[in-house]
């Protein structure tokens, strides 16, 4: 994915750009500060904060005691009193430990005020498997979060628009979570050097075809675009949709596409039972049911424990040969 051909783009990691967002961000609003575990003199678990502390110093890049409730409860006090915080979780399963912060106060708190007070926070974190990090280090939860009402979850699959997005998450006044997949950090790609926006709730057709519809976002854009390539060599042609932004969802693109193609494939790294891909493929059937020559195809990891093995971990997680395998009988059904 590239951005508009007006800009000027450089060509820098997933990584770097989420870092360079952030500091621009915080040079631009003195209400932006950053708080978490290692987020400051270490610059984070995976390098994302390396540097801000240097630049904006120990108030405004704080490293915490370990803490998830206290990190997201800090969070949710500075954002409501009028701050921009932007809190970092440092692995998506620690989230489970904050979660009553999330569910029952961050994002319920402009209703419980009826309207009448803002909570800009951010929440940072990174999921997915492929590093050997174990159970408890390596799994894809977005549809928990996808599920509370109040909350806006964004994934995004590539340098350009982790920035972009990013920057309308902090911008925004409601909670949001920006989900980074470890295994994409050090992926390279055109990003402008100036601010840029994201609009939260809109995906991107990233590879255009006439003959199956694939859904799918974050790392699985990029094994599911490799797949769709393989399968043009055999004549069958998939409208890949990076769907960018979880929560809110651009069922809208899905649906015309669903449409016009009358297959359908989901395709996550989360486990597939109860996984995200559930909900849109009923909300297709609920809108596209009539157009559809061929049951819904979700391709997703077996319901089990991420395992730390190498080679079970690399079985376990879908690629591009298991998805093309899944979009080729589908095409044929």
């Amino acid at each position: 994915m590239t951005p508009p051909a007006d800009t000027d783009a450089r060509r820098i990691a997933y990584g770097a750009a989420f870092t360079e967002g952030l500091a621009q961000m915080m040079d631009a609003d003195p209400n932006v500060f950053v708080a978490g575990e290692d987020v400051g003199r270490a610059g984070g678990v995976f390098g994302s904060f390396r540097g801000l502390n240097e630049r904006f110093g120990d108030m405004r890049v704080v490293d915490t005691p370990i803490s998830e409730q206290a990190i997201v409860g800090l969070g949710t006090g500075a954002a409501v009193s009028g701050l921009r915080p932007v809190v970092d979780v440092m692995f998506m399963d620690f989230m489970l430990v904050a979660m009553d912060q999330i569910v029952n106060q961050a994002a319920k708190l402009k209703y419980m005020f009826g309207g009448k007070a803002t909570l800009p926070m951010t929440i940072t974190t990174s999921a997915g498997a492929g590093l050997s990090a174990a159970a408890q280090h390596s799994q894809s939860l977005e549809a928990m979060l996808c599920h509370i009402p109040g909350l806006k979850v964004v994934m995004p699959s590539n340098p350009y628009d982790a920035k972009g997005l990013l920057i309308s998450c902090i911008r925004d006044d409601n909670p949001t979570v920006f989900v980074k997949h470890k295994r994409l950090l050090g992926l390279k790609g055109d990003v402008p050097e100036d601010l840029y926006e994201i609009p939260l709730g809109t995906a991107q057709v990233v590879r255009p075809g006439d003959d199956v519809t694939v859904v799918t976002y974050g790392r699985m854009v990029h094994e599911a675009t490799s797949a769709a390539d393989a399968l043009a060599a055999e004549g069958i042609e998939c409208d890949v949709i990076d769907l960018r932004s979880l929560q809110p969802l651009d069922m809208d693109t899905v649906v015309q596409s669903a449409q016009r193609t009358s297959r359908v494939a989901v395709v996550h790294e989360a486990v597939r039972f109860g996984g995200l891909g559930g909900e849109i493929a009923s909300q297709i059937a609920e809108e596209a049911f009539d157009y559809l020559d061929a049951p819904i195809e979700r391709v997703g990891a077996p319901f089990s424990p991420v395992p730390f093995s190498p080679v079970l971990e690399k079985e376990w997680v879908p690629n591009a040969e298991m998805i093309g395998e899944r979009i080729r009988a589908l095409a044929a059904a």
